[in-house]
């Protein structure tokens, strides 16, 4: 049951990222962790390329920035970014995991 559950309820999580970043290297490391023992839907977002300019706008200085939504819910929009779960910066699997577990019950 609890994998139905899951299925049912499963997050997506987004990572602002951007090129030679190394806090963005450890985040990648600690949600491939997390993603091992609690799937998700992945997506990776670079704000240097001209299509994530708002997203540049708003994270230029505080990559990595991850947001983590239902699966089913509508693609990120910087104009809602302030609505968003998210962790920014230097975060641990159990931070994470802890905001997975806020989504998937809300």
């Amino acid at each position: 049951m609890q994998f139905t559950r899951r299925l049912l309820q499963s997050c997506r999580i987004t990572l602002f990222t951007r090129e030679n970043c190394g806090l963005c290297t450890q985040a990648k490391s600690v949600l491939s962790q997390v993603r091992t023992a609690h799937p998700f839907e992945f997506r990776e977002v670079d704000i240097v390329k001209p299509e994530a300019k708002g997203w540049r706008d708003l994270y230029d200085f505080d990559v990595p920035v991850i947001h983590i939504s239902r699966a089913s819910a509508p693609e990120e929009d910087p104009r809602q970014a302030s609505k968003a779960v998210k962790l920014m910066h230097r975060f641990k699997p159990e931070d994470v995991e802890a905001k997975m577990r806020l989504v998937e019950t809300s």
